[in-house]
């Protein structure tokens, strides 16, 4: 793989020690990287640059990294964000979440996991929608409609008509998870490891609570009163599709 073809990774955090070990592993491990130590720079950074992933560390002086990925988000920048957050910082990582985060990351960590979770953020954004032939036969059994929009599980891509709906990689886990148990009732916690998730993981309820608020606001005529994706009492949360 040439160079050019590596993903560009912008880590940000204020540890030196830990900014320049994420920057060594992650080089040798297949991507280009650059670093900074504050949202300041990384803002210098993504205004001269192009990346395909931000790594993010929550708790920065300054603008913290939840702060930047809200902006960014705001600002309709659409680069994947991983943050990483203290194991004990939950509400950091819903916040996290809930400002447009992908993934999140509890420290410690070894460096080989956070490798497998930009590989899989990558993989997903990866699958961008193919140009509609309407000649085509789709194959319905990777298809799910709910009102005018439709999952495709195989492009993990959610269209409304030919307009395509940005999705971080989170919601597009969550939402397959759902599309394959369509109809069926699914835990919290089975959507938690469903979408790779650590099943030990404190805050794992909470996080598929955020995700699900975030998918509703993207497909439901009234997010608040929600016809497709719903809850079910006590038990998690089942899609229903026309």
């Amino acid at each position: 793989m040439s160079r050019h073809d590596q993903p560009h990774i912008l880590v940000v955090d204020d540890d030196d020690r830990l900014r320049d070990l994420l920057t060594r592993y992650l080089g040798e491990n297949g991507f280009v990287v650059s670093a900074a130590r504050n949202a300041a720079e990384a803002r210098s950074s993504l205004a001269g640059m192009q990346f395909d992933l931000l790594v993010l560390d929550v708790l920065m002086p300054g603008e913290k990294g939840v702060d930047l990925a809200r902006s960014l988000r705001d600002e309709g920048t659409k680069v994947p964000i991983l943050l990483l957050t203290a194991l004990s910082e939950t509400e950091d990582r819903i916040s996290g979440l809930e400002a447009g985060a992908d993934d999140y990351l509890a420290k410690p960590f070894e460096p080989r996991e956070l490798v497998l979770r930009i590989e899989a953020i990558l993989r997903r954004y990866a699958q961008v929608p193919a140009p509609l032939d309407e000649n085509a036969g789709d194959d319905k059994s990777t298809m799910a409609q709910f009102g005018n929009f439709t999952f495709d599980l195989s492009r993990m891509t959610l269209q409304r008509g030919s307009e395509h709906i940005y999705l971080t990689s989170a919601e597009q886990a969550l939402l397959a998870a759902l599309v394959r148990r369509r109809g069926e009732t699914t835990t919290r916690e089975d959507l938690h490891q469903m979408m790779g998730g650590n099943a030990v993981d404190p805050g794992a309820s909470r996080s598929i609570d955020v995700q699900v608020t975030r998918l509703r606001r993207k497909f439901e005529e009234d997010p608040k009163q929600p016809r497709y994706l719903q809850t079910v009492r006590g038990r998690g949360y089942v899609l229903y599709v026309d």
